[in-house]
This record gives C-alpha cells, sequence and structure tokens, in this order.
C-alpha cells in the first residue's frame, strides 16, 4: 500500500492539474468566507475609514470582470508558453527530462495561482447587487437595496496584485528552467540527495549474505519496477519468521516468468506470494523516484546529444561529466548493498536482502556510457580525467580505486580509435598524470 501511494504521489506531482485544483477549492471557499464577513460587517466601517473607499456596485461589478477575465487569459497564455518550453526541453535535451519538468513548481504553482484568482473573482463578482436590483432572499445585508462586498474586493485586488508578481516570476523562471546549466544542477542536485538517502552508512561495499531460496515469486505482468516496498517486505518476513531475497531492482524491466524475489524459511504459497508481488509496483515508463541509474542516464544522454555531430558542444558535456562525477565520488563513499530501512546489525539477521547495483556498475553507467562520445573530443577527455580524479580523492577503498583506474584505461583506449595528432599526444600525457595521481 504504501508503494503504491508514493506511486500515485509522484504521478500527481508531475501533473499540471493538481495545484490549480488546490487553488481553486481554497478560493472558492476563501470567496464563501469572505462575502459571508461583508454580510456581517457594518457599512459605517468603510465609510468613516480615511484610507479606504468604498467601491459602488458598478464599479465593483467592473473591476472583478476585468481581473477574472484577465487571469483566465493569463493562465491559457501560461499554459501554452509551459508547453512550448517543455517540448523544447524534451526535444533538446532528451525525452526522459519530461518528467523533471512536468515537476517543476514554479510552472504548476504559477498556473494555480492565475486559476484560483479567476475562481475567486467569478464567486464574488456574483453576489454584487446593483441599487436598483432586488435582492434574490432578505438575509443579512442582502436585503439593503444594493449589495457590495467591500472587503471581498479588496482581496480580488490584492490576488490581482499577487497574479502580477507571479507572472513576472513566471517569465523570468521559464527561461531560466530550459537553461542546459540549470537543467544540469537539477538533476545532479536531485541524484546526490537520493543518494545520500538510499544509502545513509558510509563505508565499503560488503557482500550480501548468502541465502538459499525455498520458492520464488515471479512476475505475473510486464513493465518497469518503479518503486519497492520494503517497509512492506520486511513485514511480511517479520510476520511468517522468514526472509526475502530481491532478484531484481527499481527501473529493470520484468516480464513473466521472471523472478522477483526468492523466499526462505517460510511457506511460498499462493497468498504469500501475492502479498510480496504487491510490494512492487510497476510502470510503463521509468520513473527517478527511486531508480538512481534513471537519473544517471539524464545526465550521460545530454552529454551524448552536446557530443553528437549535429550539435558538438563539448563545453555542455563537460558541465554534465562534472555533476556525473559528484554523484560517482557520492556513491564511492558509501555502502551500496544496505538500504534506509536496513535495521539488522548483523548481515546475516537481515529480514530484506536487496538487489543493489554496485560501484563498478553506477561507474559503468555513467563514466562508461559516455565514454565513446566523450573520447572524440579531447576538451571533453580531459575533464573526465579530472572527473575521475576528483572521484579517487573521495574514494577510501583500493577496490574502487582499481575500478576508476581501469575506467581511466578504458577512455585511453577509445581516445586512441577517435583522436590523433597532437590532440591525441595531449590526452596520452594526461592519462599519465591521472595514473600519477592515483598512486
Amino acid at each position: 500500500m504504501t508503494a503504491r501511494l508514493l506511486s500515485l504521489w509522484s504521478r500527481i506531482n508531475a501533473s499540471y492539474w493538481f495545484y490549480p485544483a488546490i487553488f481553486s477549492i481554497l478560493a472558492f471557499f476563501l470567496a464563501l468566507g469572505m462575502v459571508a464577513l461583508d454580510r456581517n460587517l457594518s457599512e459605517d466601517y468603510f465609510v468613516g475609514s480615511d484610507w479606504l473607499v468604498p467601491a459602488r456596485p458598478g464599479g465593483a461589478s467592473d473591476m472583478l470582470q476585468v481581473i477574472a477575465g484577465s487571469t483566465i487569459g493569463v493562465a491559457a497564455t501560461v499554459f501554452s508558453i509551459t508547453i512550448v518550453a517543455v517540448s523544447y526541453a524534451s526535444g533538446t535535451y532528451g525525452p526522459r527530462l519530461l518528467t523533471n519538468f512536468m515537476e517543476d513548481k514554479g510552472n504548476q504553482l504559477s498556473l494555480a495561482t492565475f486559476i484560483g484568482t479567476f475562481v475567486y473573482a467569478v464567486m464574488v463578482l456574483r453576489v454584487v447587487r446593483r441599487e436598483d436590483e432586488s435582492p434574490a432572499a432578505a438575509l443579512n445585508g442582502d436585503a439593503l437595496p444594493g449589495f457590495v462586498p467591500q472587503m471581498s474586493l479588496l482581496v480580488a485586488i490584492a490576488l490581482m496584485l499577487t497574479s502580477i508578481a507571479v507572472l513576472v516570476f513566471f517569465l523570468n523562471h521559464v527561461p531560466d528552467s530550459i537553461r542546459i546549466n540549470t537543467v544540469l544542477e537539477d538533476i545532479g542536485k536531485r541524484l546526490i540527495r537520493q543518494i545520500q538517502r538510499r544509502f545513509p552508512q558510509e563505508g565499503d561495499e560488503v557482500e550480501d549474505p548468502d541465502v538459499d531460496t525455498e520458492a520464488e515469486v515471479r512476475a505475473e505482468r510486464a513493465g518497469y519496477i518503479e518503486i519497492i516496498d520494503f517497509d512492506g517486505l520486511e513485514d511480511i518476513a517479520k510476520e511468517h519468521d522468514g526472509r526475502i531475497v530481491l532478484f531484481v531492482e527499481a527501473g529493470d524491466f520484468i516480464h513473466p516468468p521472471r523472478a522477483l524475489a526468492g523466499i526462505h524459511g517460510m511457506a511460498g504459497d499462493a497468498p504469500i506470494q501475492k502479498d510480496v508481488r504487491d510490494c512492487f509496483v510497476l510502470s510503463g515508463l521509468r520513473t527517478p523516484t527511486q531508480d538512481l541509474r534513471f537519473l544517471m542516464d539524464e545526465l550521460v544522454e545530454i552529454a551524448l546529444r552536446a557530443l553528437s555531430p549535429g550539435i558538438n558542444d563539448p563545453f555542455t558535456a563537460m558541465t554534465a561529466l562534472h555533476w556525473i562525477g559528484a554523484a560517482t565520488a557520492e556513491l564511492g563513499t558509501r555502502i551500496l548493498r544496505e538500504s534506509a530501512n536496513d535495521e539488522a546489525t548483523n548481515r546475516d539477521e537481515k529480514r530484506v536482502v536487496p538487489l543493489t547495483t554496485d560501484f563498478r556498475g553506477y561507474v559503468a553507467s555513467g563514466f562508461g556510457a559516455a565514454r565513446s562520445a566523450v573520447a572524440t573530443s579531447r576538451k571533453a577527455t580531459i575533464c573526465m580525467y579530472q572527473a575521475l580524479e576528483n572521484c579517487a580523492d573521495a574514494v577510501r577503498s583500493d577496490r574502487r580505486m582499481v575500478v576508476l583506474r581501469e575506467e581511466g584505461a578504458r577512455l585511453l583506449a577509445q581516445a586512441d580509435v577517435a583522436l590523433a595528432g597532437p590532440d591525441l599526444a595531449e590526452v596520452h600525457e594526461r592519462h599519465r598524470q591521472f595514473l600519477a595521481h592515483m598512486r
């Protein structure tokens, strides 16, 4: 259940309807509350005020119509600009980045502000009555000839001013959000935060306990694993006094009859298998909710596109390599065989044994995946050696240092194929410096 709620929230978080719907509901009830306050508020307060001039029914009606009409028009324009920006970004930087832009709170809240202001203005406009109009019902202030909700009108003006400020923010936010450096920074920082949350313990890799499984839980449908409910698996294992060994991780594509997990020490009957299977939420696409490799792939995709012959932008690729290096350095300091829900101090007592990509696998997903394109550019190649050196400064494990050295050697071998002349000689010299730094 927890995994499905997380999956539902991730979909809501990447939608353009949720915040506008929330703001519309809030605006609806705010309008009802302010109108009720106006009905019970003495008009003498406004008449005797030196700074607040009460509005007449005609002026109030015209002002609310202007606010409602302009805000819904701006909302349509904002939505159009957002869609154009999202289409441009996903087409330029890669379709996998579409989720990142859909989750942008600046766009969502800007659209929600205009929609909310429109709803509020319309709700207040419906109760404004001219002096020559008869009240629909003799209730409180409506019994008087004409009714202008003065306080409600002031709130509408405040919302209009807020909408103007939000519009200025939006016009600055959209071009800033699709700048490549901003895009890379958002992905890189999100990746590092997820690494720290997923692997909270610092240290070197340790082997998972060798657990013989007595039964296997197999997939019943195809799709990408979006979320794994580790807490749910832990509860199942504790309830039946057994252990669960995962054969897949978030981001893997599964289909029948592939095994999801193995069961040890508890009966593998159908109800238990169904409970275990329900802890895996499948989707038609990969998402960054638990899949660290997905975020790494986004950085790699931007680097590959930047180094393609049609674009030839090594500086963007260098920025992507910097963030790949920062994430790899963070991974190099942490125990990758444990997750945040691990409570057992003795590894042989673990109820749930997760499957996790090791450090070599993450290096291959990042630097290794970008290597063939990086090797075609002298500047990008030198930048990658610098990023590998920075990773080595953070790593304290000899095994992980070997992985970085091997990646540096593969990069040199690829550059021997892609480069020639002085560029290749400079890369060889940089590789010698890299080896000297790694000692």
